[in-house]
């Protein structure tokens, strides 16, 4: 999601929620897939990274991340090219919706592609009104994917390149997701960077599923084992549907595992 930024220059948790959020059957360490040698779990990536272990293709599950860079998707061939999931970005700040979502929401669903909505968080507003603002544009779906809460920095933002102070960052991120947690009954999900999470101890944040980016390593060594439900492991990669770089990422667990995820998260 960096990379959208800049294209563009652009733990206290409630107890309302309706879903168990157990993440015991999440595996910890995803065994190889026996699909392998078929290349069909492993994405051609135009930039791709000498992955020395830990390599993301070991994982069975793998999903992308859009927006409106990615222009008209064919979320059909997109589903059937082993996309999984798919986050799509739907508000940034507190006053724009990406130009793609409404689309986006209704063609992948279409094409059965589990989707979540996700939010890219301007640190120049209060957080209050970033979540009043995705409650407003982001419909209420059962089937939907958690909410997903995107925290990075924005060095290249043409309004707001501010770093607050991590105890106000993590008191913001508190309010959004404690607002967005008892709208859609769903405890969200926090996206984020290796500088970010470092920058502001995002490892307090218990019982949340974490979303983590890292193109240049396994997720377990660049954020010390903090545990993690989704890995974005590339921005540069190739899916069959969508023109250009495409971001994808990887469930930790098995098949089995995946659905069991989606029984108690997406229904």
């Amino acid at each position: 999601m960096r990379r959208l930024m800049i294209a563009s220059l652009s733990a206290l948790l409630v107890g309302c929620s309706t879903v168990d959020y157990d993440f015991s059957d999440v595996a910890p360490k995803a065994q190889p897939s026996t699909m392998r040698s078929s290349g069909g779990l492993r994405f051609a990536d135009t930039d791709p990274h000498e992955w020395e272990g830990g390599a993301p293709w070991h994982y069975a599950v793998h999903g992308t991340d859009v927006a409106k860079y990615q222009a008209d998707i064919d979320w059909q061939r997109v589903a059937r090219n082993n996309i999984s999931f798919a986050f799509i970005k739907a508000t940034e700040g507190g006053d724009i919706v990406d130009d793609y979502f409404a689309r986006n929401w209704r063609a992948a669903k279409a094409a059965g592609v589990p989707r979540g909505a996700y939010h890219f968080y301007y640190h120049c507003r209060p957080a209050i009104e970033q979540a009043r603002w995705f409650i407003r544009n982001v419909p209420r779906d059962a089937s939907a994917l958690p909410p997903v809460l995107d925290m990075e920095w924005t060095p290249f933002s043409p309004t707001c390149t501010i770093r607050p102070p991590a105890e106000k960052v993590r008191s913001e991120m508190r309010i959004f997701l404690n607002a967005v947690e008892r709208h859609y009954g769903k405890r969200p999900i926090i996206y984020t960077s290796i500088d970010f999470f470092d920058d502001n101890d995002l490892s307090s944040f218990k019982g949340y599923p974490f979303w983590l980016r890292s193109v240049a390593g396994h997720p377990d060594d660049k954020y010390s084992d903090h545990p993690w439900v989704f890995w974005q492991y590339t921005g540069t990669g190739v899916i069959p549907g969508i023109e250009g770089k495409a971001d994808i990422n990887v469930f930790n667990g098995n098949s089995r595992a995946w659905k069991n995820w989606l029984r108690a998260n997406a229904s």
